[in-house]
């Protein structure tokens, strides 16, 4: 048997992350980590009485997505292992979220994930991250100001994020991605090649291909592994301080929250924020624990601690739509306006261009002037009003796109929207354009439209 056989068979084996009943789901996206993975796992599965399933997360992002769907499937089928694939609708989530693309493309690929497992009866389901993966989200955690908890990184048995009721296993995240390729190298086995994975604009490629060669070469050769231990010890001490936190909060009696350690009474406020639904973010907690004074949230209303240590969330009293609107004119080449504390300006520009599916400046859109006509209307959200932005694919209600990029209550009544003579809305203050407005290789004259909210 291969030593990296042996290896991955020992931590399946001792931290038991077999699955108690039913078949195990692999992840595999069809590079060299995860088609290891299925690899290893086909030898491994059939001694230890556990059938394989295949899902493949189709995200529709680079032009050989679809080569990679057809390499996957290939791939189960030569093994006789049963493929689900799913596409995912990441840019069209992305034109109504604030989230980046790498946290858009995770969250709806682990739903798929969950989903698949609970169609196939699966408890489990594997992924192929390993020790350099591991070593990567250390530093990235680190450069964004965690604490312990998130230091701690990756663990071999997690709950899924998107059904608890669903495991996540990592059976080689203490191997190294040498290892992994050295392994491919000598079996000769083929895989894909994620071209965005030398895309530097990705904050974890740079950490890759730059911040750990750099540590690598100039300070410790071992600095993986030195990371490795940090995070495990860091991730160690923080599930310590979170059980105390939990205890802390169920005992009958408790000690004043003013005299515990700073370390428990964050670990309490952190909980608390997130049992209400809110970002635990540190300077929150720290206002938090630090006085009892109410204090803005994202959501609505505002959070006070009470002083035995109890968050509670004070809604506040719900804003009136206004019922402000105007109509304006859009003949001519250019002109501007002032509305509702925005100053408006647009240009008609008579030369044909080519498609700008979203604008890159602030304060900058850019549409078919046909499709929005010679008269539009100025106006605030109004209960029922739906938009279609774009990339989705039917209008939706504009109350739910707001909730989705998180626009305080307090806000969204106060936000300007743009609608045709028709009433068919094309623009909202702070979201992609209308879909159905947009610029295509068939507009001949365009409306350019900037705004500015007055300070």
């Amino acid at each position: 048997m291969h030593p990296l056989v042996e290896q991955v068979r020992d931590t399946l084996d001792r931290h038991r992350l077999w699955p108690a009943s039913g078949p195990l789901l692999v992840a595999v996206s069809g590079g060299l980590d995860s088609v290891v993975l299925l690899h290893l796992l086909s030898q491994l599965a059939p001694r230890a009485g556990v059938p394989l399933c295949v899902a493949h997360a189709h995200h529709g992002l680079r032009p050989e997505a679809d080569g990679d769907s057809e390499f996957v499937a290939t791939l189960a089928r030569a093994a006789e292992i049963p493929v689900v694939t799913e596409r995912l609708p990441v840019r069209a989530r992305l034109a109504v979220s604030d989230e980046s693309l790498e946290m858009t493309a995770r969250r709806l690929r682990h739903a798929f994930l969950a989903r698949a497992a609970t169609e196939l009866n699966a408890q489990r389901v594997a992924l192929a991250h390993h020790a350099g993966d591991q070593a990567e989200l250390f530093l990235l955690r680190l450069l964004r100001g965690t604490g312990g908890s998130g230091l701690g990184g990756m663990r071999l048995l997690t709950p899924s994020p998107a059904d608890g009721r669903i495991s996540l296993v990592r059976p080689l995240l203490g191997i190294s991605a040498q290892s992994l390729r050295d392994y491919a190298s000598e079996l000769g086995l083929a895989h894909r090649e994620d071209s965005s994975n030398a895309d530097l604009r990705i904050p974890r490629n740079r950490v890759r291909h730059q911040l750990l060669p750099l540590l690598r070469a100039e300070y410790s050769p071992a600095i993986d592994s030195l990371l490795l231990r940090t995070g495990e010890l860091a991730g160690a001490d923080a599930d310590f301080v979170q059980a105390e936190a939990r205890r802390w909060r169920t005992a009958r009696r408790r000690k004043r929250f003013e005299l515990l350690h700073p370390a428990l009474q964050r670990a309490i406020l952190r909980e608390q924020l997130w049992d209400l639904g809110e970002e635990a973010e540190f300077e929150l907690i720290e206002r938090l624990r630090l006085g009892t004074a109410r204090v803005s949230a994202d959501s609505a209303g505002t959070l006070r601690r009470l002083y035995r240590g109890e968050v509670v969330r004070e809604p506040s009293a719900p804003a009136a739509f206004s019922g402000d609107e105007t109509s304006l004119s859009l003949k001519g080449r250019s002109g501007q306006t002032k509305f509702a504390g925005v100053e408006l300006a647009w240009t008609i520009d008579r030369e044909a261009a080519a498609p700008s599916p979203k604008s890159k400046l602030p304060g900058h859109e850019v549409f078919d002037a046909r499709s929005v006509g010679g008269r539009i209307r100025l106006r605030h959200w109004q209960p029922g009003d739906r938009f279609q932005p774009l990339g989705l694919p039917k209008a939706t209600k504009l109350q739910d796109l707001l909730v989705n990029r998180k626009v305080p209550v307090g806000k969204r009544r106060h936000l300007l929207l743009a609608a045709t003579d028709a009433g068919e809305i094309f623009w909202v203050e702070g979201l992609p354009p209308g879909d159905r407005f947009k610029v295509t290789p068939n507009t001949r004259r365009r409306l350019v439209w900037t705004w500015q909210r007055a300070a």
